[in-house]
C-alpha cells in the first residue's frame, strides 16, 4: 500500500495522471506477479515504458489493435491474471465497444480497461482523440463497473481496489501533467462508495474525475464570498452510491453535477435517472458538462476554460444557479 502524503501528492501531480498510472501499476506488479499490463502500442503514452522494461514477462503490446487487445485481456483474465489493458478513451469505448460488450459485459471477464486521456486531456490531437462520449457507451453495458479517479492519489487507490476485484471495470483517466491535487492525506476508498470532500449544503456539487479538483477550488473561492457549497466525489459512476445521493438530496435545494463529458449519458444522466426512479425529489438537479456539439481544438487548459469547466467557470455557474434557486 502506497502512503498518500503532501510530498507524494506533489510529485504525482507534476508527472500527471497517465504517468502516475504507469508508476503505480509498476509498483503493484513488483509486489504481485499476477498483475499483467496490456497496451495497444501506447506503452510510453500510458506511462508503461518502465513497466515494459522491468517486467517484460508481465507486459504485452498488442499493437494498434484495440479490439484484439480486449480479447487478449479477456483470455488472460479468464486464466486468473489481474489484467489492466490501456488505450485512449475513444478507442477503448467505441472502437472496441463490441469486444467490451461481449467479453467484459456478457461473459463477465474481469478485465480492467483503462481509458487514457478521457475528456479533453489529449489537447491538440482534437475531437478524434477526445473522450467525451465514452461514459454514455460504457454505462449501457450491463455488469460493467465504471471508476473515474479524482487525482493521482486516487489512481493508486483505484488500481489497488481493482487488483483481485472480480468484476470488469472501465477506469476513466482524465487530466494531464500538473494535475490538480485533491487528496494530500490518506482516506478510505471503496469502489461504489462516494467520498464527501465538503459536507452537503444548500447547494451541493457532485463530480468525478479531475473536475473534482476544479470544483473544490471553486467551492473554496465561493466560501470566501460567504457561499457554502457541498462537494461529493462520485468516483464510481456505475454503480452509483445511492445512499450518498439520498443524503445530498435530503439537505440540498440544488444539486449540480459537473463533468468533463457530454451532458448526454454521463454522470449527470446517471444521477437524473436515479432520482427519476425513486421519485419524491425535493431538490432540483442541474447538469454542467459539454453541450451537444463538437467544439474547438486547443490546449487542455484552454478547452476546460471555454467549456466552463475550470475553477472560474464552475464558480460562475454555481453563483448563477444559486441566484436562480
Amino acid at each position: 500500500m502506497v502512503e498518500i502524503t503532501k510530498r507524494n501528492a506533489r510529485t504525482w501531480s507534476r508527472i500527471g495522471i497517465r504517468a502516475t498510472y504507469g508508476q503505480a501499476l509498476s509498483g503493484y506488479a513488483a509486489e504481485n506477479p499476477n498483475v499483467i499490463a496490456v497496451s495497444a502500442d501506447l506503452g510510453r503514452s500510458s506511462g508503461l515504458d518502465r513497466f515494459s522494461k522491468e517486467y517484460p514477462g508481465q507486459f504485452i503490446n498488442t499493437g494498434i489493435a484495440e479490439q484484439n487487445m480486449v480479447g487478449v485481456a479477456a483470455g488472460l483474465a479468464r486464466s486468473g491474471f489481474d489484467v489492466f489493458a490501456s488505450t485512449f478513451a475513444p478507442f477503448a469505448s467505441m472502437r472496441a465497444s463490441e469486444q467490451v460488450r461481449m467479453n467484459m459485459g456478457y461473459m463477465g471477464e474481469p478485465v480492467k480497461l483503462v481509458a487514457l486521456g478521457s475528456g479533453f486531456a489529449m489537447g491538440f490531437l482534437g475531437n478524434s482523440h477526445y473522450g467525451l462520449e465514452d461514459l454514455a457507451v460504457m454505462r449501457a453495458i450491463p455488469g460493467l463497473t465504471i471508476v473515474s479517479p479524482a487525482d493521482c492519489a486516487e489512481v493508486y487507490k483505484t488500481l489497488e481496489a481493482c487488483i483481485g476485484y472480480p468484476k470488469p471495470v472501465y477506469i476513466r483517466l482524465t487530466g494531464a501533467v500538473n494535475c490538480p491535487v485533491v487528496y494530500e492525506d490518506d482516506y478510505a476508498f471503496e469502489i461504489g462508495k462516494a467520498v464527501w470532500i465538503k459536507p452537503a449544503a444548500d447547494i451541493t456539487v457532485i463530480s468525478a474525475g479531475t473536475t473534482v479538483a476544479h470544483c473544490l477550488k471553486a467551492a473554496d473561492a465561493l466560501a470566501e464570498e460567504g457561499l457554502t457549497v457541498g462537494l461529493l466525489n462520485m468516483h464510481t459512476i456505475k454503480p452509483l452510491d445511492k445512499e450518498a445521493l439520498e443524503r445530498a438530496a435530503a439537505v440540498s435545494s440544488t444539486l449540480i453535477v459537473v463533468e468533463e463529458h457530454m451532458r448526454t449519458g454521463g454522470l449527470g444522466s446517471a444521477v437524473l435517472e436515479h432520482f427519476a426512479e425513486v421519485g419524491a425529489l425535493g431538490c432540483r438537479v442541474v447538469t454542467h458538462g459539454i453541450p451537444d456539439r463538437y467544439g474547438e481544438t486547443g490546449t487542455y487548459a484552454y478547452m476546460l476554460k471555454i467549456s466552463g469547466l475550470d475553477a472560474d467557470g464552475i464558480a460562475k455557474m454555481i453563483k448563477r444557479e444559486a441566484a436562480n434557486a
